[in-house]
Order: structure tokens, then C-alpha cells, then sequence
């Protein structure tokens, strides 16, 4: 979704039944309901390198789960959220909520969060919504660009319209690949934002190319500007997957 801004101020080994080379695995086709999961990632200043590269390759490394369609780990290519100043980004996708539940209670998930992530990071942000009919494939191809909004809305706020604006903006910006949004379904670590949404361009240069268009911008943003509240917004670029990079 667009950085739509309120008034105020405000896991690497993969399964190789599933994927022996990226080419492969871009094959794979999106259900006709999609479990989004995105957790953003502060990490503590001055964390030594060897100790973030620890956790991106660990969390990548779960990629390789019987559970996990699609996962990708990687530092942020911008922040737009002046309040919350995450670093990192993890994007994942699952057939199911039971899935991602399994994917949560692994024993090899459990041990990765406990001995890599927590140790290192300041904050961190989950949000995981459903997504229906995703246009396009499961698995984003390298280097593309992915824009990840995250609004809370005011109390009085007309869920639905916000929706189904958010709905809409692919055929506004034409440079949107895939767009996914929903409402979220886990609260816990969601910070009071309800809906979610990722939009996938080629890559940069065409997310910039959306932001460079400020008058239709603009003309979305007022679309639901008066019911939103605040906005966490985080744009993030697609890393060679782990076979790639082993290769490079």
C-alpha cells in the first residue's frame, strides 16, 4: 500500500522438494487464500555484524519448513515510519493459520528467535492478515521491491471503505505487480494496527516512480486520510534467495 500519512504528526537451506533453484520455485502458484506474516525487526545499535548475519541466516534458514511456502529475511531498504525505526524485515506466507501456527511452535523456529533475534533487537512488530486470490505467484522474484503498510484506524473509522480504497490502488498505479491486504488476525504483536498490506513493484526504481506522482498520490491518500490514525510504512527489496547467494 501507499504511505498514506494522517493529519497528525505522528530463515539457509531450502526444501528441495519445494524449491532447487529460484527459477523453480517461482513456478509455484498462489491459493486461493494466502496467510501473510511480516515481522519488522529493530536492531540495537552497534550489534556487530557477525551477530546480524547470525540471525538473517538463521530465520532464512526456516525457509526449509514443511509449513513455510515463501520466506525471505533482510535489512530494510527504507524506514518511513518516524516513530518506529525498524531495521529489518521478514516476509513470509502459509496455506493456513494452522501452518503458521505449526511454523511458530517449531522447535527450530523457537530456537532461532531465542538464540539470535531476541538477543540483538530493540523492537519488534508481527502482523499476519489472510490474503484472497493474490494475482500473481507465492514467491517474489529477486530485487523486487516490496512496500509494507500497516494502519491503525480511529475508532469511528469505516473498516470496510478503508479496504476496499487499499483494494483499488493497482488500478491507479499500474506499476503494482501484486497486492495483498487484509485485516490482522494477531493482535499480540501488532501495536493496535488492524490493516495490513504489501505491494510488489519490479523493483526501486518503480516503487519511486509511484512516490515521484504526488498528485495522484495525494488524491488516494485523501481517500482515507480522515480515518486513519497513524502508519508504520517500510519499503524492503527482495535478497537472493539462499541457494542463489551460496552460488554468487
Amino acid at each position: 500500500m501507499l504511505c498514506l500519512r494522517p493529519p497528525l504528526p505522528f530463515p539457509f537451506s531450502l526444501r528441495h522438494s519445494k524449491a532447487l533453484s529460484f527459477s523453480r520455485s517461482w513456478i509455484k502458484m498462489s491459493s486461493s487464500q494466502t496467510v501473510e506474516h511480516i515481522v519488522l525487526f529493530k536492531v540495537k545499535e552497534n550489534t556487530e555484524e557477525s551477530k546480524v548475519n547470525a540471525m538473517v541466516n538463521g530465520l532464512n534458514s526456516l525457509v526449509s519448513l514443511d509449513q513455510v511456502q515463501h520466506l525471505s529475511v533482510g535489512p530494510l531498504l527504507r524506514n518511513r515510519s518516524s516513530s518506529l525505526t525498524f531495521t529489518h524485515m521478514l516476509h513470509s506466507r502459509y496455506n493456513s493459520k494452522q501452518d503458521l501456527e505449526a511454523y511458530s511452535a517449531h522447535p527450530s523456529h523457537v530456537t532461532v528467535v531465542k538464540g539470535n533475534v531476541l538477543p540483538i533487537i530493540d523492537d519488534i512488530m508481527a502482523v499476519d492478515w489472510i490474503a484472497d486470490d493474490l494475482s500473481a505467484h507465492l514467491v517474489p522474484p529477486q530485487g523486487s521491491a516490496i512496500r509494507v503498510s500497516f494502519l491503525k484506524l480511529k475508532d469511528d473509522a469505516p473498516r470496510d471503505q478503508v479496504l476496499g480504497v487499499v483494494r483499488e490502488l493497482p488500478q491507479s498505479f499500474k506499476q503494482i505487480t501484486q497486492l495483498s491486504c487484509g485485516e490482522n488476525f494477531s493482535p499480540a504483536r501488532a501495536k493496535g494496527f488492524s490493516i495490513a498490506s504489501l505491494a510488489v513493484f519490479p523493483g526501486p526504481s518503480e516503487l519511486e516512480a509511484v512516490d515521484s506522482n504526488e498528485e495522484l498520490l495525494n488524491y488516494q491518500k485523501d481517500k482515507v486520510r480522515d480515518h486513519i490514525e497513524s502508519v508504520v510504512c517500510v519499503d524492503y527489496v527482495v535478497p537472493p534467495s539462499p541457494a542463489q547467494s551460496a552460488n554468487l
